[in-house]
């Protein structure tokens, strides 16, 4: 099977977070990223729920001023 490269951007703490997990688990980034992708394939679309955070209390306050 032929491979590719894919080039991303991310912020240099998470990347660095990431690569600590990744390495404990016995993966690199390399192989986690492939496993997201046949998992997100496999799932037909994102393999975890997504929602927008809830405003707390305060932003509600501060919301309903307006």
């Amino acid at each position: 099977m032929a491979t590719t490269n894919i080039n991303i951007r991310v912020d240099s703490e998470l990347k660095q977070s990431a690569e600590e997990l990744f390495n404990d688990l016995g993966l690199n980034m390399s192989s986690a990223i492939t496993m997201f992708l046949k998992s997100a394939v496999s799932y037909d679309g994102i393999p975890f729920e997504l929602k927008r955070n809830a405003p707390n209390t305060k932003n509600k306050i501060d919301l309903s001023e307006y």
